[in-house]
């Protein structure tokens, strides 16, 4: 049987077959003393007294019945006086088959008809044995006479049917029946009461009527036990436990009041046999036994009926605390379960030393639990055992059950055992590793601070000597083992890292032990002879002055010293350091290798530090958002903005602590291998992307709380100096002092054999610091509808000054005298270029980064540029559209100007190489469609270059045929900036220049405060859903500082913001009426009114 089958108990069929013969017993007694028709039927005619039974007997103990005088007889009808003489004689009948019955007709006072008829009712109804009967003709002389001799002419009918005599007088009747069996009205002493007859009868008849219903109801419940279904259900069993001990007590109750009545009854019929001759009152001792009889059956029955409700009972109460012990069972079982799943999740990797002592803190709370459920499960093996000490039917599955409990406990406990004894082995291992490599970095150390001028004396090098003998006295004994011995001794928990952590440690034990020895045979030579002085570089300063550079403004020259967590003192030199080289070589290393180790002790140093510091700020801050004790001192509004505040810091943490100071750390030795790790590295340092673009935010969420209790307790509790916003500023100073490692590190790597690798990284960190500081710059813009990533990669930024030429006819010459520049900040992206306003915001409490609304975009596909301007050698044009419109840019110096040109240059240059390919695959469809262009056409540029300062630019695109045009526009992305521009076009003509200046911005010259008329549709999705329809008269409020306008739609009674880009396309041509209208006299108050 499964577990989860429960074993049912087996039916207790003894016990119901006994019931089942008690029953039937019971019933054939009362199939004995019983008769088929009740008092109930003939009660009335009884009553009446039609006839009855004495008791008396006659000869051969044959039963009387009396038939008294009774002036109604001859109106009873005949089934009734057959149903009255049936019941009469079925009383004896059941007692004593085929007994005799003798009639005593009483007609002392009755006619011969009456007699005649009495006698013919007789002889047809009576249904026993009649031996004989007797009438007592009438008293009367004429209706003696009349009697006589009907009689004697009818003896022969009636003697035929039956034994009649006719008795003259109650005398003759004494000659065939005693006395002592007649009643007091024949003249006998019979003791007869007709009434309390009746009452005995109907007590008799009724009370066995109540025995058969009770032996039928124990018959039917006892059935009904025996065939019931069990569930497994605890609750359908505990409602069948109290259903059927409710019915059993109600049976018994019901069996206790018969069987009252029964007693009672019998009590009077002994009083009645008492208080009579037993000889005469027969009838009263059959009764008296009858009744002895159905109580001593009924008594039977009732044990019978619970012994087995007992047992029923017991089974059924035992079936439900195996359900409950099963049910426990399983519990318990798949909770152990669950604790070995869990022991089996804790590895044995041996990665590091410290995971391997969270395992062991996870294993001590698995241990925690695992205690706490194996108390259960002896609890519950303890009921096991008590129920099987109580004889529980299932006592072999109980047993069996506390035996698999007891075996599942003993199967954690070994496995939780065998799996802290192995990580105490490996954590063992481990620390023995660390104690190791700290011994060689502290043998590296001391190697590399000891000071070389000492050793010019014999006393400097025996000393020196000394302290290296001294050192390796407290060398580890494991490094003296062997790695061969540590695979045996930890043979049993062994795995992959943890070979790999011993190979390491003893490498690095051979190479530090290859170092001492070496200082240690140039000592020894040193003690030996004395040696001229070598001529020392002059130490620098302790303590340099310092400027602190700008944000990612990288610089030479940053700190000159830092304390090491030994108190051990690390230098770096530094560019001004490098006048004089060393001289000499120590050990067999030249210089510039010494310097290189000491950069890269000191990148690994700081890089222990820069995490340290992560760490302190994550768990020092981060975390105690979320603890409950310092709740009271965190802001509400504050609570749901950790990552706002400290952005993705964690996830630089967990490069820095898990990969790249690992990477670092096994560079040591060889200095020209960092930077395939920075190489390797390099897309995980887009992670200060990340942090950088969040910087803003979490400088102003900074400023709001940064007096708030809650980082004033965490920075006590912690005991920096410095608050919380000079740590989030590490991972920005961190990223800029790589760059400048690496270029230390590359200078006195000259003629490596991995220079290349130290360049390629150098140039990867510093455009990662350019990317880093475009995306920041990026992050600021303002106003643009869309999404900024669909331009693609920000490729350069920066502030220029600029003019705007449009083509709109000779109506625009009078502008020309407007030659001052708008001041804008420039996006090139891979795919477009955006113009934009700088904005700084002042006082006290403004955000100090500058914000950038949006003002215009170009797309790179419509873009050609003339690099050289007449007249100012840092001015180039970008020109759009077929010189639609001409922006001249002025940048701040030529080399700015030419950075600029050649990222614009090879985005063109691009553009027009994937445009050729296009151009060959469509070659055959474009024969079809038109002839093929000249092979100068098609190989025409957008960029142009001025020679002279003539001023000429290049021709007119659009100046083609216009089977010209229709070919172009027939080429799939074809864009307008591959035509050639081959000089530069005058400035005068058509091509006027439009030059608002900052004070009065382009936007305002065009778009002013005022109603105007819709003449497109516009729609903006959001939480307003704001809706502009065409012929919609809206109202402008005003521009904020975003570069949006306040729009207020009259017609809809809407209000919502909108770029000043989008709003131009909307009102379209009633910006010109608006802007006629203001120009004139009568509007000039209007217009001075509207401006912004």
């Amino acid at each position: 049987m499964g577990s989860a089958s429960p074993q049912e108990p087996e039916k207790d069929m003894e016990g119901y077959y006994n019931l089942l013969q008690a029953g039937s017993e019971l019933e054939n007694t009362l199939q004995q003393v019983t008769v088929p028709v009740s008092m109930q039927e003939v009660g009335g005619y009884i009553e009446k007294q039609v006839a009855y039974l004495s008791g008396g007997r006659g000869e051969d103990s044959s039963v009387i019945i009396t038939l008294p005088e009774c002036s109604a007889f001859s109106d009873i009808p005949e089934e009734a006086l057959a149903k009255v003489l049936s019941y009469l004689t079925l009383i004896p009948r059941t007692r004593q088959p085929g007994v005799k019955f003798i009639i005593i007709l009483d007609r002392r006072l009755d006619t011969w008809a009456s007699i005649k008829t009495a006698l013919a009712r007789i002889a047809a109804s009576f249904p026993g044995n009649l031996h004989l009967v007797l009438v007592l003709r009438p008293t009367s002389f004429f209706q003696r006479t009349v009697t006589d001799l009907g009689f004697r002419f009818s003896q022969e009918d009636f003697m035929l049917k039956m034994p009649v005599v006719m008795l003259s007088s109650v005398t003759d009747l004494l000659r065939y029946i005693d006395e002592n069996q007649l009643t007091s009205e024949f003249g006998g002493t019979l003791d007869y009461c007709h009434s309390d007859w009746i009452v005995l009868r109907t007590a008799i008849e009724s009370f066995a009527v109540m025995v058969k219903d009770i032996a039928q109801m124990l018959q039917a419940f006892g059935t009904e036990l025996a065939e019931t279904q069990l569930s497994e259900e605890c609750s359908a069993i505990e409602f069948l436990l109290l259903s059927h001990t409710e019915k059993y007590r109600r049976l018994k109750d019901a069996i206790r009041s018969v069987m009252r009545e029964g007693r009672q009854l019998l009590s009077n019929l002994e009083t009645s046999r008492k208080e009579g001759d037993a000889d005469t009152r027969w009838d009263m001792t059959q009764d008296w036994d009858t009744m002895q009889r159905l109580l001593a059956q009924l008594t039977d029955m009732e044990m019978a009926f619970d012994g087995f409700f007992d047992k029923h009972h017991l089974k059924l109460q035992q079936y439900l605390q195996l359900l409950r012990y099963e049910h426990s069972f399983q519990e318990m079982e798949c909770s152990l379960e669950k604790l070995r799943a869990q022991e089996r999740k804790i590895s044995i990797t041996g990665e590091s030393l410290s995971q391997t002592e969270q395992s062991m803190r996870e294993l001590d709370s698995l241990e925690k639990r695992a205690q706490e459920e194996m108390s259960r499960a002896q609890v519950l093996i303890l009921h096991g055992h008590q129920l099987a000490a109580g004889h529980h039917y299932a006592m072999a599955l109980i047993i069996q059950r506390c035996n698999e409990l007891r075996h599942q406990c003993d199967t954690l406990t070994s496995a939780l055992n065998t799996k802290r004894n192995s990580l105490t082995q490996a954590q063992t291992l481990l620390r023995r590793l660390e104690e190791a490599q700290r011994w060689c970095d502290d043998g590296a150390y001391l190697l590399a601070n000891q000071q070389v001028d000492k050793f010019q004396s014999k006393e400097g090098a025996q000393a020196a000597l000394r302290d290296i003998e001294k050192f390796q006295e407290a060398a580890p004994p494991l490094l003296g083992a062997g790695a061969d011995v540590l695979f045996l001794e930890y043979e049993s928990v062994l795995t992959p890292c943890l070979q790999a952590h011993i190979e390491k440690t003893f490498q690095k034990h051979s190479s530090v032990q290859a170092l001492i020895q070496s200082r240690q045979n140039c000592l020894r030579k040193l003690a030996d002879k004395h040696v001229r002085p070598i001529q020392l570089v002059a130490p620098r300063p302790e303590n340099p002055p310092r400027a602190k550079s700008p944000l990612f403004s990288p610089k030479h020259g940053k700190r000159t010293s830092r304390k090491s967590p030994n108190s051990r003192k690390i230098e770096v030199i530094h560019d001004y350091q490098m006048a004089s080289s060393l001289p000499y070589s120590i050990d067999g290393e030249d210089g510039t290798d010494l310097l290189k180790r000491h950069v890269m002790k000191e990148l690994i140093e700081t890089e222990r530090i820069y995490v340290e510091e992560l760490l302190g700020v994550l768990l020092g801050y981060r975390a105690e958002m979320d603890n409950p004790s310092l709740a009271p001192f965190l802001p509400t509004s504050l609570r749901n903005k950790r990552d706002v505040l400290f952005g993705n810091l964690p996830d630089i943490y967990n490069f820095h602590s898990s990969v790249f100071l690992q990477d670092l750390e096994s560079c040591l030795e060889s200095p020209e291998a960092v930077g395939a790790c920075f190489l390797e590295r390099k897309d995980h340092f887009h992670l200060y992307e990340c942090y950088c673009q969040n910087k803003p935010r979490s400088d102003s969420l900074w400023r709001q709380f940064s007096d708030c209790p809650f980082f004033q307790e965490c920075q006590r509790k912690l005991e920096h100096k410095l608050a919380l916003d000079s740590y989030l500023l590490k991972p920005v100073q961190r990223l800029t002092k790589y760059q400048l490692l690496l270029k230390e590190l590359l200078k006195y790597s000259s003629g490596c054999e991995r220079v290349s690798e130290l360049q390629g990284a150098l140039d990867a960190m510093l455009d990662l610091l350019k990317s880093v500081n475009d995306s920041m710059h990026q992050t600021a813009i303002t106003g643009y509808e869309g999404d900024l990533s669909h331009l693609g990669r920000v490729l350069m930024q920066g502030s220029f000054s600029v003019w705007i030429s449009h083509k709109k006819g000779p109506t625009r010459v009078k502008e020309l005298a407007r030659f001052k520049p708008m001041q804008r900040h420039l996006f090139l992206h891979e795919h477009a270029l955006l113009f934009c306003k700088r904005r700084e915001e002042h006082g006290e409490n403004a955000d100090k980064t500058p914000s950038y609304s949006f003002k215009h975009c170009l797309k790179m596909s419509a873009v050609g540029i003339t690099e050289n301007v007449k007249g100012d050698v840092k001015k180039f044009e970008i020109w759009y559209s077929g010189r639609e419109e001409v922006y001249v840019i002025q940048a701040p110096t030529v080399e700015v100007k030419i950075a600029w040109l050649n990222e614009i240059r090879k985005i063109l240059t691009n553009q027009q190489k994937q445009l050729k390919e296009e151009l060959c695959h469509s070659a055959a469809v474009s024969e079809q469609m038109s002839p093929p262009l000249s092979v100068s056409k098609q190989q025409r540029a957008s960029v142009s270059s001025e020679g002279t300062e003539s001023g000429h630019s290049s021709p007119d695109p659009f100046s083609c045929s216009t089977q010209h045009q229709r070919n172009r526009r027939s080429w799939p992305g074809a864009p307008y900036s591959v035509d050639i521009c081959e000089g530069l076009e005058d400035w005068s003509g058509a091509n006027s220049l439009s030059n608002p200046s900052d004070t009065e911005e382009e936007d305002a010259a065009h778009l002013v405060a005022g109603r105007y008329k819709a003449f497109v549709d516009w729609r903006k999705n959001g939480t307003d859903n704001f809706i502009i329809k065409c012929g919609d008269v809206i109202q402008l409020q005003h521009e904020e500082n975003d570069g949006q306008w306040l729009v207020k739609n009259l017609s809809r009674r809407q209000e919502g913001r909108i770029p000043t880009a989008n709003l131009q396309g909307i009102l379209g041509e009633s910006i010109k009426n608006h802007s006629n209208r203001l120009g004139d006299p009568g509007n000039r108050k209007a217009r001075k009114l509207s401006s912004p």
